[in-house]
């Protein structure tokens, strides 16, 4: 009795702030807790579940059903979703996962305390049920109760039904209600786990390996990005949170592997927007003897086999524009691209003071650190080009001093042997033939360290272990990074990143 007391009296600070209606429902489970039937210490043990038995029985008669399952008890359990109490029965349907089942209770069939039980039920909480099934005069399938235990109270009212949770920043905020309100929602997350399940089983019958890297790093290599800091305590040091996993999984090929691989999560510390999350996914691989061409294929497999995995199909829709995904894509030189659109031919211009009076004719923005040719080019692409990207495109042929991780052509070593892999106007995929010199490796650290004395944040550090680790033989190799996330976008006709992710970074409630 004692506990019972504690039970009922704990956590009185709890109940500070709550409405009417919530607290209705925790006097309710007071009551039960009186009664003897405290849902926060029940247990209950399923035979079946909703989905089984709409398997099973939906497409059954009313005749047959009675023949066959008149007998048989199933225990069940799920979420409230809609009471209709017509006095001495109720019909309550109940909800686990994106399965409905509808259950009819008859006072007869019921003791009185089981019976009082039930004026203490709200939609929204957790019940266990068993009983036969069953089809009603109208043909829905129905679960006839004979024992119900309430397994967890609901002390939160659920959205209405009918409008459910509508504010966009409140079900990023709230994605639980928005996972139980909406069905749709949770294909959006099935999908997600099919699209890495699939791209994992891919790469592993590939011969890739799949491994783990740090998060916590002491450069900031790999991309061009903003990073998190972060203090370790022990070592007495700053860390930073990863911002590409490209370094360790380098080294994992100078190691000895031929084929590695990661997907994990990314920390960049830059804006919010439909596109972007501070906290994303990315793949990662690197293939020994790999260059920028056969990047251009696994990419291209990989697209389009997840595509036809998860959605049947490579001709898809992305919110009304309608691309295809089936292999091959549309390859195309950035200076052929620019002189496309713009008519701008960067191949006669032959200084940088020409390459910046032709920025400012065409309204290109250029930053202090555009101090060089390469510069100029990319911000034309980006500025001009990027967003009239529509069906998938390779955009090759990037300028070295954009790409200081990438492999110099031959041919030309103010290029590199480097892609990225546009579909309506996004970046999906940056891969590239590595720079396997050392010495020029070093150098454009350097020149990366004096862009970030001009203004670049997002320069990528000097990183000596790299460097002592490029010393030891890095094989040509070919590397590759997908974004996950906007991959989940474009096969699930998701209009935001935030739709992707269970969890995305909001700003504070005001």
């Amino acid at each position: 009795m004692e506990a019972k007391q504690q039970m009922l009296t704990q956590s009185n600070e709890f109940n500070t702030g709550m409405n009417d209606q919530e607290k209705n429902r925790l006097e309710k489970l007071n009551s039960l807790i009186r009664m003897g039937e405290n849902p926060n210490f029940s247990s209950f043990k399923e035979n079946t579940n909703i989905k089984n038995l709409n398997l099973l029985y939906s497409e059954k008669n009313r005749e047959d059903l009675e023949k066959i399952a008149s007998n048989l008890n199933y225990s069940i359990f799920g979420r409230v979703m809609i009471i209709r109490n017509q006095g001495k029965s109720l019909f309550i349907i109940i909800k686990r996962f994106t399965d409905n089942l509808q259950l009819y209770l008859n006072e007869k069939n019921f003791s009185i305390e089981n019976w009082k039980i039930l004026s203490y039920l709200d939609i929204g909480d957790q019940i266990g049920v068993t009983g036969n099934i069953m089809k009603t005069h109208t043909g829905e399938l129905t679960l006839k109760v004979k024992k119900l235990k309430i397994l967890t109270k609901s002390l939160k009212p659920l959205p209405e039904k009918f409008h459910g949770l509508q504010n966009i920043e409140e079900r990023y905020r709230k994605r639980y209600l928005d996972l139980i309100m909406n069905d749709n929602v949770k294909e959006i997350f099935i999908k997600r786990s099919k699209i890495i399940n699939e791209i994992r089983f891919l790469l592993n019958n590939k011969g890739y390996v799949e491994f783990e890297t740090p998060i916590l790093q002491e450069q900031v290599t790999g991309a061009a990005a903003k990073p998190f800091t972060t203090h370790h305590n022990v070592l007495k040091r700053d860390f930073n949170l990863r911002i590409a996993t490209e370094i360790p999984l380098k080294k994992i090929i100078v190691g000895g592997f031929d084929k590695a691989y990661e997907i994990g999560r990314i920390f960049r510390n830059e804006g919010i927007s439909i596109k972007h999350n501070p906290e994303f996914t990315s793949l990662e691989l690197y293939e020994a003897l790999g260059d920028i061409n056969s990047m251009i294929n696994i990419t291209e497999e990989i697209i389009e086999t997840v595509s036809l995995k998860v959605n049947g199909k490579t001709d898809i829709t992305y919110q009304n524009e309608k691309i295809s995904l089936k292999k091959p894509f549309k390859k195309i030189e950035m200076i052929d691209l620019i002189k496309e659109i713009t008519s701008v031919d960067f191949r006669k211009i032959k200084t940088f003071p020409e390459a910046k009076k032709i920025a400012k004719e065409y309204a290109v923005e250029l930053k202090p650190f555009h101090d060089k040719m390469g510069y100029v080019i990319n911000e034309f692409f980006e500025q001009k080009c990027e967003s009239l990207l529509k069906n998938p495109t390779f955009v090759t042929g990037y300028p070295v001093e954009v790409s200081p991780l990438a492999r110099r052509r031959e041919e030309d070593l103010n290029l590199t042997d480097r892609f990225e892999l546009f579909i309506l106007g996004r970046e999906y995929a940056n891969a590239f033939s590595e720079l396997t010199d050392v010495r020029d490796q070093y150098d454009r650290f350097l020149e990366q360290e004096k862009e970030a004395k001009k203004g670049n944040d997002e320069a990528t550090e000097m990183d000596h272990s790299f460097i002592d680790a490029l010393s030891y033989g890095l094989p040509p190799t070919g590397g590759m990074g997908l974004g996950i996330d906007r991959l989940v976008m474009l096969l699930t006709d998701s209009s935001s990143i935030r739709d992707v992710i269970l969890f995305p970074h909001q700003r504070e409630k005001k």
